[in-house]
């Protein structure tokens, strides 16, 4: 398991909100723009065996032409929009909306990834390092959409398990991923993370706000929190449209 890197000291407490502003907006060519979350210039540049998770606005008929990965397990989960896949593999469809895609690129794999439309696309992508004992697996993928995903509530909030004991794909990762929907005006909270993990939760969609222990109370798009098992779990409230976030938890990092 890589060790994670955090540039920078973050606060020493088991239970922390950082606004999207403390993380990087970054424009590298001109029909892309992306929150870079964990990876890059982030301050959390790695967490345990997460390399990257990061949400990207694609313009109309743009997108990354074929390129090679090894070794990783790579999760995109559209937002708004719809997204083209292809692979080396002989693998091709659309990803649209409320649809999660998980690519395992074994030893080797090239793809595509294009957003063929007339209207921008909106896609969190979250870079895994395979666990080694999947070493010499072919490459493969899988693609399901949330509303496939067996339900359960926390309070108002509707979850579905990604990655894990009960989740949707068959990862090849030592993490376990959730997303969380609250509707409009309602209320949830998160689960607080098992022994030996911590909690890295990212809002991808929509606004509201957060009471107990935690500050600022506002939680707005791209905003973060950290949490460990000590952590007490405060209660989100979604504004006027439905807030999501996603859940991830990883081998200890704080």
């Amino acid at each position: 398991m890589f060790d994670s890197i955090i540039r920078g000291e973050l606060p020493k407490q088991d239970l922390t909100l950082l606004s999207a502003d403390n993380f990087p907006t970054l424009n590298p060519i001109d029909w892309l723009t992306v929150h870079m979350a964990v990876g890059g210039y982030s301050t959390l540049q790695r967490l345990s065996g997460m390399l990257t998770a990061h949400m990207s606005q694609i313009k109309p008929h743009n997108g990354f032409t074929w390129h090679q990965h090894r070794g990783l397990e790579i999760y995109t989960y559209v937002i708004d929009g719809e997204l083209y896949h292809e692979d080396s593999t002989g693998g091709k469809g659309t990803i649209r909306a409320s649809e999660v895609q998980r690519m395992f690129s074994g030893n080797y794999i090239q793809h595509q990834e294009l957003n063929r439309t007339d209207q921008a696309t909106r896609v969190i992508q979250i870079w895994y390092v395979a666990d080694t004992k999947y070493m010499g697996v072919a490459p493969n993928y899988e693609q399901i959409s949330l509303d496939k995903m067996p339900p359960r509530t926390i309070g108002d909030g509707v979850v579905r398990d990604i990655i894990g004991e009960h989740g949707a794909t068959n990862a090849h990762v030592n993490a376990r991923l959730s997303s969380t929907i609250i509707p409009a005006g309602g209320q949830s909270t998160f689960e607080r993370p098992r022994e030996g993990e911590d909690l890295f939760l990212y809002v991808v969609n929509g606004s509201g706000s957060a009471n107990g222990a935690i500050k600022p109370t506002s939680l707005g798009l791209y905003d973060v929190v950290l949490a460990t098992p000590n952590a007490t779990a405060p209660t989100f409230t979604a504004g006027a449209e439905s807030l999501n976030f996603l859940s991830f938890y990883l081998p200890s990092f704080l």
